[in-house]
């Protein structure tokens, strides 16, 4: 083909007609423009159309990702709201009179006001993505939005977790069973009237706070982490599902 254009620019120009030639080979730079054009469009289209099968992978690991962090979080909130109710039956029998008090029945609520089940997510997917450049092959502008900000709703949500743990663990617990045997307040060697001081009441004043501040939503995080994770599973959620 390139030969040929040659052959009929070298008759032109032999035989003078030099107008021709010029036409010619205007006519001939837009050939080749408009074939560049159509090269750049097709590859251009090629590109596209990986970039939407990579996005449509990727949101589909996003979105099994937060399916399983939406069913971990609310099987957390599940146990805190039981760890509350255990807590609040224990504050309601203040002043406890240990001849009267049912060891039995208070045991059994004894056993789940401690539990200390935090939120842990897992994020190997949208941390992976937020840092790389396949970050930019997220089309939904108020996905990526919701992606960037995952990291502070969750940092926010976690706060009062971590406050009630560390409280729970490093002040409750050491004071708690210094004085209460685990699990078994029928032990000969128990104290019960341990449950009528103001030291045993307070532990579970200041649990029953720390539990309330993480459900209580004051300040909006338990609503926004949920709102949250339940937007990036509409928004990832792949087509055939």
């Amino acid at each position: 083909m390139i030969k040929f254009f040659r052959h009929i620019r070298r008759n032109l120009v032999e035989t003078g007609k030099t107008t021709k030639y010029f036409q010619y080979a205007i006519g001939e730079i837009i050939l080749v423009v408009i074939g560049i054009l159509i090269a750049l469009q097709i590859n251009n289209w090629n590109q596209n159309r990986v970039n939407k099968q990579k996005e449509k992978l990727l949101l589909s690991e996003l979105y099994k990702e937060f399916v399983k962090n939406q069913e971990q979080f609310e099987q957390v909130v599940i146990v805190h709201k039981k760890a509350l109710k255990s807590t609040n039956y224990v504050i309601a029998q203040f002043p406890i009179n240990p001849n009267r008090i049912n060891l039995d029945t208070l045991q059994s609520h004894l056993s789940g006001w401690a539990t200390r089940y935090t939120f842990n997510p897992s994020q190997g997917v949208i941390k992976s993505l937020v840092n790389s450049s396949s970050f930019e092959l997220i089309s939904n502008s108020e996905l990526r939005k919701l992606l960037v900000s995952w990291e502070d709703v969750l940092a926010d949500y976690q706060e009062e977790e971590i406050i009630a743990s560390l409280t729970l663990r490093n002040h409750i617990i050491p004071i708690i069973t210094n004085h209460i045997p685990m699990g078994n307040l029928a032990d000969d060697r128990f104290d019960s009237s341990y449950l009528s001081t103001f030291e045993f009441e307070n532990m579970y004043k200041l649990r029953a706070n720390n539990l309330k501040d993480i459900l209580s939503n004051r300040s909006g995080e338990l609503d926004l982490i949920r709102e949250t994770i339940s937007e990036i599973i509409k928004l990832s959620k792949p087509e055939d599902l």
